[in-house]
């Protein structure tokens, strides 16, 4: 299958590789199962609120809250809603919060309330004076330098971490299928050329294939697709030393983190170049040379190139591009090393079948968040059969929705509103089934 898959994933000539294992399969509808679960027991406290803008109340989306003096952190999802779990032993730490362009913020545990908490973030302001000591002249210089800083500024140990991973499928708005996962990653260090691994730990999904026309559309890849969002661990993918010469970088604006000067980077493909690349941002610290963050997106310059980087296989009557294809890569700091820390993969495709009036839109979002990790001090990694393919479509791995305390006490990204209530009528309808069998 690997083999096959990489004939799909062509260098672009001299120009640049797609992100791998993004790819969407296209199959002929099949059976839908679900499967109920029991749980374990409460041995952690759970504080959930939301984080917002101080001056407007608005939401502020992908908010890190780490438990200050450990490595246990969540994020806010795209409501600006957070739930985090803690250990019943942990009770005189802080959670630290922050944003980019807002000053970081320390609660102490003491002040959260189990749930409705609010946590305001100010808006941090960039003296224009600071912004013209030691600027930087060349754009793509300070790429380059960053990149070639990696080695001392992010993680250089094995590491074994745990994530969650969430990936849905939309037509339109509505939900059709949904699938998440805690995983267990081994990541190498940032100066090795070893891939990472990933293990499945636990992990749930539904499918509603009544809404999927007489197609289902699967992401295949599951946690390969956003871990390898990651430029820093796999800057082949988009960074490589000759893929640089594709892109013209500018400096856009300046803004903070963790009250460190963060530049932003703008970046887009030379026009001349008719291939599928990319155009985004790219969050810098000038100072110390250290990507903290970046959000791009494919340049959709042709149609059927860009469709043949994603559409592993589909009926011959139906047509299927991209019409979207965005990304997200965090990191976070620890003690003056920068690891992988949250990242995302959005897509939009339309489905146009020869016999039918309208298209057919389907969105498709997998995202992934670091909620604790420790040292990998041995370097060992899982047995083949232990892990999971870069082939693996989760929606097919895992298994069926059940209780709300499946999770036990595995931080995870807080559903948004939609999701949390196609999981609830997913209950409903598990227990109506399981009402029928008796």
């Amino acid at each position: 299958m690997d083999s096959q898959l990489n004939k799909l994933l062509p260098n672009l000539g001299s120009v640049s590789t797609s992100l791998l294992w993004a790819i969407i399969v296209v199959l002929l509808m099949g059976p839908a199962q679900t499967f109920a679960f029991q749980e374990e027991t409460n041995d952690y406290n759970q504080y959930s609120g939301e984080v917002v803008d101080a001056s407007t109340n608005k939401p502020l989306v992908f908010a890190t809250l780490t438990v200050e003096g450990t490595n246990i952190s969540t994020i806010s999802n795209t409501e600006g809603n957070f739930l985090l779990k803690i250990p019943k032993d942990i009770t005189s730490e802080n959670v630290v919060v922050s944003f980019l362009g807002y000053k970081t913020k320390t609660v102490p545990l003491s002040e959260l309330k189990e749930e409705k908490n609010k946590i305001s973030l100010e808006i941090s302001v960039t003296q224009l004076s600071e912004i013209n000591i030691n600027a930087p002249k060349d754009a793509m210089a300070l790429v380059r330098e960053t990149m070639a800083h990696r080695d001392e500024n992010y993680f250089d140990n094995s590491t074994l971490m745990t994530a969650f991973y969430r990936e849905t499928i939309k037509k339109r708005r509505k939900n059709v299928s949904l699938s998440e996962a805690v995983v267990n990653i081994y990541k190498s260090p940032y100066d090795s050329n070893r891939d990472d691994a990933v293990e499945l730990y636990k992990s749930r999904k539904s499918t509603d294939y009544s809404k999927l026309d007489t197609v289902a559309l699967k992401l295949q890849g599951g946690p390969y697709n956003t871990l390898y969002v990651d430029i820093m661990k796999y800057p082949e993918y988009i960074f490589s030393k000759e893929a640089m010469a594709n892109y013209r970088f500018w400096f856009d604006r300046s803004t903070r983190i963790n009250d460190k000067l963060i530049y932003v980077v703008k970046f887009n493909q030379h026009e001349n170049i008719l291939e599928p690349l990319y155009q985004g941002e790219l969050y810098i610290d000038v100072e110390n040379k250290i990507l903290t963050g970046a959000i791009f997106s494919l340049n959709i310059t042709d149609r059927k190139k860009a469709a043949e980087l994603f559409v592993r296989r589909k009926p011959a009557r139906v047509d299927v591009w991209p019409t979207e294809v965005s990304y997200r890569v965090d990191y976070r700091e620890k003690n003056g090393k920068w690891y992988y820390g949250y990242s995302s993969v959005t897509m939009e495709f339309k489905v146009d079948w020869e016999d039918k009036w309208f298209n057919s839109v389907y969105s498709m979002n997998a995202e992934m968040a670091i909620t604790d990790w420790e040292n990998n001090s041995t370097g060992e990694l899982p047995r083949n059969r232990e892990r999971i393919k870069k082939s693996i479509i989760m929606s097919d791995e895992a298994t069926g929705f059940s209780d709300p305390d499946f999770w036990g006490e595995y931080n995870i990204i807080e559903p948004e509103k939609s999701i949390e209530s196609a999981i609830k009528k997913i209950q409903r309808q598990l227990r109506r089934a399981e009402r029928n069998s008796d």
